[in-house]
């Protein structure tokens, strides 16, 4: 795109220096890092500022709102990754939310068990990818889950993300995952994956996405909607739009709706060859310029390869046998040997993804989608059959002995 990148971050150096620059700055400590990034911006000034995930969000508007570059509010930004906030504006704003409240570990639970729902869903404040999220069917696994998830978030920087959850109650219903951008306010899709793998807990790891989506008309319509109202009630106007909801006969409810772009390579999913792709979007809108973008048509997938046991990973075995399958368009491992694989609910990443593609989606189709969309079923199996050829080979972790 011809444009020149400063990364900041918390180490002085890029982590691809050979390319781009890289300044040092202290991610929690906003005012210090605002100093030290517009005194960089009064030496080469800046077309636009990006947070890259969501914990920088917040941080990025706040630098463009002063550099007066296109930005959301640094309240919508902050109210869109704490999940406690993003419930009360959604209530307020009349939208759909289930019954929630906020649990403090640093207190006696068993004191604060009165009127909770069962099942529920406990949830860490502000954190991303399933990590810490766990469900609960009574009291008994409710203390046992917020004590698991009180170590989770001991390493958090906030004080009061560090010692609070959030506790709601459980949606029983399918998932979807909704991308799409905001330009003055007004949403744009790009596409809405299904999930067809169940979500139902104790833990809720994401695996499998598929889009075009197979439902219908008036639930995709329901659930650009919910995301639009949600977006509203944050106060965002700007930039990338992911959220996460649940659909059950009653309405299409709001998990959460983050002001970034589909998290890791799931972006790939999106990708039309030499044409415009997700980052240009990103980067187009945060420099001011206009912007459209549809998602390819034929059906696509992609399984974030969820991380079954845990350990030192040795080898990856199958992963040959799995590229052959058909409808595969790439494998991608982003652990490498003698890395640690930690499942969920403490850990936060996936072995890899798997992605696969195939043609037109209702090209060889008649009727509703919903009574079985060949091309999209054929992904759903390939995906399937190829993660079922991979083994990921691991060995025990060996506790360090204490020496006296």
């Amino acid at each position: 795109m011809g444009l020149e990148v400063l990364i900041a971050s918390r180490g002085e150096h890029s982590l691809v220096t050979e390319v781009h620059a890289g300044i040092h700055v202290n991610l929690e400590d906003i005012p210090a890092a605002v100093d030290r990034i517009s005194k960089e911006a009064r030496r080469q000034p800046f077309a636009g500022i990006l947070g890259s995930d969501d914990s920088t969000v917040e941080l990025a508007a706040t630098i463009a709102r002063q550099l007066q570059l296109p930005h959301n509010p640094p309240a919508a930004a902050r109210i869109s990754r704490r999940k406690d906030l993003a419930r009360a504006h959604l209530a307020l704003a009349g939208c759909p939310v289930p019954l929630h409240c906020l649990v403090d570990l640093s207190k006696p639970l068993d004191r604060q068990l009165n009127g909770l729902p069962f099942p529920c869903v406990i949830k860490p404040l502000a954190m991303s990818a399933s990590r810490g999220v766990i469900r609960a069917n009574n009291k008994t696994e409710f203390i046992e889950a917020c004590n698991r998830i009180k170590n989770i978030i001991a390493e958090s920087s906030d004080d009061f993300e560090k010692t609070h959850v959030l506790v709601e109650d459980y949606i029983d219903g399918i998932e979807v995952a909704y991308e799409g951008y905001l330009q003055e306010g007004l949403l744009n899709t790009i596409a809405l994956f299904d999930k067809p793998d169940p979500l139902e807990g104790p833990y809720f790891e994401e695996s499998i996405y598929i889009t075009p989506s197979n439902l219908g008309d008036e639930t995709q319509k329901k659930i650009k909607e919910r995301v639009q109202q949600a977006c509203a009630a944050y106060g965002l106007n700007t930039g990338p739009i992911h959220a996460e909801l649940r659909i059950d006969k009653q309405d299409a409810w709001l998990l959460e709706l983050a002001s970034r772009t589909i998290g890791g390579n799931c972006a790939r999913t999106l990708d039309s060859h030499n044409e415009f792709n997700l980052e240009e979007l990103t980067v187009s809108l945060a420099i001011g310029q206009n912007v459209e973008m549809k998602a390819p048509e034929n059906n696509r997938g992609v399984m974030m390869i969820p991380i079954k046991q845990g350990g030192i990973l040795r080898r990856v075995e199958g992963l040959s046998a799995a590229s052959r399958t058909p409808c595969i368009d790439n494998i991608s491992i982003n652990v490498r040997e003698g890395h640690e694989l930690i499942p969920l609910p403490e850990g936060n990443q996936y072995a890899g993804y798997i992605f696969a593609s195939a043609g037109d989606p209702c090209a060889d189709d008649s009727g509703d989608n919903k009574s079985g969309n060949k091309k999209y079923n054929q992904v759903l199996m390939a995906l399937r059959e190829a993660h079922a050829k991979l083994n990921f080979v691991t060995a025990p972790l060996i506790a360090k002995a204490r020496v006296i």
